[in-house]
């Protein structure tokens, strides 16, 4: 059967569009579905979606030849946790790991649009926006994709990067596990009296952590994790109350808060697909996995996937070849299962009986007097060799 194209990517958010970007640049013939509409350039207030991108992420999304918009991000060069109820106390330097930054915090919407504006130059890339898939089969050479607009396509590989809630997962038969945290995250955006900073901090509490986001200007995003009856009565608190709700709890370094610009919760879970992948057919971001957001590396591991992903189609002339998908497979799910542990590791620690949290208390105090390990960590984290020298 004729191919309309090479791969089929359904899902044209971040993690799905840096895909389609990555592969276009390179001269893949894709095809990106996408439920929703064409994205629109972002204006006024930052939206509540914030993301960080760590260094292998952005080597991945500007290989493409997408530019970071810079007025609707930040970089960050330091990493700050401790314990409200201890002494644990670990500060994390790019300098000292041998970068010029650890990151950049970008707004979610600003992101798409960029990478979006970028499919537009790429001759080999087709959007098909508002549809979504109804049904996909797999033959040996290829798997259809029949979508809700009458449109059939078919592919050497077609990739889900639709979600938490992916229809395709759904389509093709993959189970999930999940966990329930019992955690409900507010996340506010605020307009502080203190200047931009360059300072991704984290202030653990036996309720859930405390976590401030820098972002351009006098703006900041923070995240604010407790019980779920809790994060809902916070929420309905008027701006002034919730502003002073924030200064009485936050540490004070925060400064005061001028405004609040908006807010919202959720709910923590963490989901895991029980396979990434299918008769010619791979899941990356949300669609394969969501883990604890503590860390922030949500959207970094499903880049990373993606970046793995377009690796092993550009080094193959059939991309959907089992042997090659399998190792993909087996290289993503172990490194998503290491942060998954982590994140886990650290929410108990944190939030568990008291012997735990003296435990992550002393973890952070050790931490601080270990360079090297700092660094390994450091580089881990930023989907880099810990091994390779400065």
């Amino acid at each position: 059967m004729q191919r309309d194209h090479e791969i089929v990517i359904v899902g044209g958010g971040m993690v799905g569009a840096a895909l389609a970007a990555r592969l276009g640049y390179a001269g893949v013939n894709v095809g990106l579905v996408e439920r929703g509409a064409t994205p629109t350039e972002p204006s006024g207030d930052f939206d509540l979606r914030i993301s960080s991108l760590n260094a292998r992420s952005l080597d991945f999304i500007e290989a493409s030849g997408t530019q970071i918009p810079a007025s609707r991000s930040c970089s960050f060069r330091h990493i700050e946790g401790w314990n409200q109820q201890g002494r644990g106390h670990s500060v994390f330097s790019a300098a000292d790991s041998g970068l010029d930054r650890f990151g950049v915090f970008v707004e979610n919407r600003a992101l798409q649009y960029a990478l979006w504006q970028r499919l537009h130059t790429l001759p080999g890339v087709t959007c098909y926006t508002r549809c979504a898939p109804l049904s996909t089969v797999a033959s040996s050479h290829s798997r259809m994709l029949e979508l809700d607009n009458g449109k059939t396509l078919n592919a050497a590989l077609v990739v889900g990067a639709d979600g938490a809630r992916s229809t395709l997962r759904e389509l093709a038969g993959i189970e999930i596990g999940t966990y329930d945290y019992r955690q409900r995250a507010l996340i506010t955006n605020v307009e502080t009296e203190l200047p931009q900073q360059d300072v991704s901090w984290q202030c653990f509490t036996p309720t859930g952590p405390q976590a401030m986001l820098p972002l351009p200007g006098h703006r900041a995003s923070l995240i604010w994790y407790d019980r779920d009856t809790t994060t809902r009565a916070r929420e309905m608190l008027s701006d002034e109350a919730l502003a002073r709700a924030i200064e009485a709890a936050f540490p004070q370094r925060l400064g005061r808060i001028l405004r609040v610009t908006g807010r919202a919760s959720f709910p923590i879970k963490r989901q895991h697909a029980k396979r990434y992948i299918g008769k010619r057919l791979a899941l990356i971001g949300d669609a394969a996995h969501v883990v604890h957001p503590l860390a922030g590396q949500g959207l970094n591991i499903g880049l990373h996937d993606a970046d793995t992903l377009a690796d092993t189609i550009l080094a193959r002339r059939d991309a959907g070849e089992h042997p090659a998908l399998l190792r993909f497979e087996l290289q993503r799910r172990l490194a998503n299962q290491a942060m998954i542990a982590a994140t886990d590791g650290f929410h108990h620690l944190f939030t568990g009986a008291k012997p735990l949290r003296q435990l992550g208390d002393c973890g952070l105090s050790v931490a601080e007097h270990l360079p090297a390990a700092k660094r390994m960590m450091s580089r881990q984290a930023n989907g880099l060799n810990p091994f390779a020298k400065r």
